[in-house]
């Protein structure tokens, strides 16, 4: 679904400090930036505001949901289609504008050059090459820097044109298709999250990769990915973008709305929306974890925090780097700094009317599509039985 603009976007925290109740079961925090790469002044302590959380155990089981496929006329997969849209420019330029996204990842490498230094990389999905520049410049013997889209060969020359032609190799092509010139890396690095986490994302490459070439004792950066989720009141825009098809200009095209509402939409959340807290649904370890993995159900318990009404779920993910001297590592959540990953808002078909205390529990199943491995069918299954609303309910949605 497309985004809305965000200009009511609020000033949010700084990045890479967050506190330990949002990763639990550790005591250490992400390291601040430097004072000079701060970029939100209006939080002195340099820290993630911290979200309450559920600790109950996350269960795991194979979804047992099935999803209507919709008829593809060309011959073009969606890989096709994932690796052309990298070959412009402008999605690259927005990632690397991101700049909590590319300054955790330089301090994660400079500041933690003992990782790197004399060390065999590979950059999976290495894009403009940005990452493998940082590896080289940490002093890692050697990078290779693999790429599928044509921006590989933007990527050659960028590397040449700053003086890594010896110590980076870009190689064009798909991970599960080349081959390296070593048996095995001491590191693998690669930004591989999609929204919602694990949309359009490379995390099976990855996993591909570490299997193929990481040495034993190697390094996955980042290591642990988490997802969360959380309930919001959004009437206002909901009723502009899913009930506005009740009435169009007179007529009745609500069989449209019926689709859109199972399109998540990819946007910023005001944190003065949120209504709940926020519940952990999976932590991820890419050092160790199975493809299988990323498809899973897990329950949910969201309490309101004070009376209100719930248009959406929302769902944001955090990544970390255990590896490092210091816990590094950032929020996609509504209360971090932005990042072009935004939130992922699962708008729910009723309004539900909550009071404080009351909870929200369910499930929520996530698949890879069948036809199309990149794309992410999703089932929640919710109930409310508070003083103003009784409810119990099952979802679809679609990210496409």
């Amino acid at each position: 679904m497309v985004r809305r603009n965000n200009n009511n976007s609020k000033e949010q925290s700084s990045i890479n400090s967050m506190s330990s109740s949002q990763f639990q079961g550790t005591k250490t925090l992400f390291q601040d930036l430097d004072e000079e790469d701060a970029l939100d002044t209006s939080n002195p302590e340099g820290s993630i505001e911290a979200v309450d959380r559920i600790t109950e155990d996350v269960s795991m089981g194979e979804p047992d949901v099935s999803f209507v496929d919709c008829a593809d006329d060309d011959d073009k997969t969606s890989a096709d289609y994932y690796f052309d849209s990298y070959s412009h420019f402008g999605i690259h330029e927005e990632m690397l504008k991101d700049v909590v996204r590319t300054k955790t990842y330089q301090n994660v490498i400079y500041k933690n050059k003992f990782l790197f230094q004399n060390k065999v990389v590979l950059d999976v999905g290495a894009g403009t090459g940005i990452l493998s520049l940082f590896c080289a410049k940490a002093g890692a013997s050697h990078v290779y820097a693999v790429e599928c889209s044509h921006m590989a060969d933007m990527a050659k020359q960028i590397v040449e044109t700053n003086g890594f032609s010896d110590v980076i190799t870009v190689l064009k092509g798909k991970i599960e298709e080349i081959e390296l010139p070593v048996e095995k890396v001491d590191i693998i690095i690669s930004e591989w999250m999609g929204y919602f986490l694990l949309f359009e994302n490379m995390l099976h490459t990855v996993l591909h990769a570490r299997d193929k070439w990481l040495v034993n004792d190697g390094v996955v950066l980042p290591d642990k990915a988490s997802l969360y989720l959380t309930a919001i009141e959004d009437a206002e825009y909901k009723d502009d973008k899913i009930e506005f098809w009740n009435n169009v200009y007179g007529f009745d095209m609500s069989c449209i709305k019926k689709q859109a509402i199972m399109e998540p939409l990819v946007d910023t959340v005001d944190q003065n929306q949120i209504v709940t807290n926020s519940h952990l649904l999976k932590t991820m370890d890419i050092s160790k974890m199975a493809p299988g993995d990323a498809s899973f159900t897990a329950p949910f318990k969201l309490v309101a925090s004070r009376d209100d009404y719930i248009h959406a779920l929302v769902a944001y993910f955090d990544v970390s780097f255990t590896k490092c001297h210091k816990l590094m590592g950032f929020s996609t959540g509504p209360k971090s700094r932005a990042t072009h990953w935004k939130q992922t808002v699962l708008y729910l078909e009723d309004v539900l009317t909550i009071c404080e205390g009351e909870a929200i529990t369910g499930s929520m199943t996530v698949a890879q599509n069948k036809k199309n491995p990149r794309d992410v069918d999703i089932m929640i299954k919710y109930s409310l039985n508070g003083r103003r609303c009784v409810i119990s309910k099952v979802q679809y949605y679609k990210m496409r």
